[in-house]
């Protein structure tokens, strides 16, 4: 009888210790997810999440240059945000070192390149936030344009890690980046500091979606401000005919990835 008992003992011990360390091996993933949070990018696939349909607003480009500088060919026909609204800023985080691979992606370019369309839609939005506020508030860029390149360094840095969830796999999809059809944004005031959205750029977490904000709030995660911070920039974005996704607060798209593949040239 002792024997039996000592027989089921053990072997109760033996299952406490294997479900401790499977949800404290989960708990560990959960928190790297909230905690890796530098820079990187298009994070969740445009395809991952519901898009938030918008206005009707539609851009006249006929007054618009391309641009025709040195770069890959593929640029010829994009336009530099730069040239064309001097109040939009752009802080492009690939051509930098802060970002999650800790590399320049970009060595070629440091502005933001968009289609045409899709330039002129971002122009719209900054207008309508100045309408809205009466601080000298203006849009910044993370990031626009992305070569299919650079999409894949992106893949090999984190497709085997926990991470490999929050980019895309340029090998099966693309990301409407790599059309220059899609922004990554946020607003920064008349000095250029960007506003607290209550996570970095391209957080690799849940705290970045918008679905549940009151919920992040509930736990934490958020705070009332950063809410009401994020529904000014969806509301302006999505005013000028842009489409927010789920997972990313910062991350606009001008079209569907069906409609960029039939309008667009990848970039590669």
């Amino acid at each position: 009888m002792t024997k039996r008992l000592l027989l089921c003992t053990f072997a109760i011990l033996i299952l406490a210790i294997s479900l401790f360390l499977f949800f404290k091996k989960n708990e560990i993933e959960d928190n790297n997810a909230e905690l890796f949070c530098c820079s990187n990018d298009s994070i969740f696939s445009d395809e991952n999440y519901p898009e938030h349909e918008t206005s009707n607003f539609k851009p006249e480009t006929s007054n618009i240059k391309p641009e025709t500088s040195n770069l890959k060919p593929e640029f010829s026909n994009l336009v530099n945000i730069r040239d064309i609204d001097s109040a939009i800023l752009v802080d492009l985080k690939y051509s930098t070192t802060d970002n999650f691979t800790g590399m320049i992606l970009y060595d070629d370019f440091d502005d933001a390149y968009l289609q045409p369309d899709v330039a002129l839609m971002l122009v719209e939005a900054q207008r309508y936030l100045r309408t809205l506020h009466d601080e000298d508030l203006r849009l910044l860029v993370y990031d626009a344009a992305r070569p299919l390149s650079v999409q894949r360094t992106m893949w090999e840095r984190v497709k085997d890690t926990p991470f490999h969830r929050y980019v895309a796999n340029p090998n099966e999809r693309h990301s409407l980046h790599n059309f220059a059809a899609a922004v990554d944004v946020t607003i920064a005031d008349s000095s250029g500091v960007p506003w607290d959205m209550g996570t970095k750029f391209d957080h690799f977490g849940r705290a970045a979606g918008i679905n549940d904000e009151e919920g992040l709030i509930e736990q934490g995660l958020l705070t009332r401000q950063h809410v009401q911070n994020r529904q000014l920039l969806r509301k302006v974005m999505l005013h000028a005919g842009f489409r927010s996704i789920s997972g990313e607060w910062w991350h606009f798209n001008a079209c569907s990835l069906q409609e960029a593949t039939q309008r667009y040239t990848l970039i590669e």
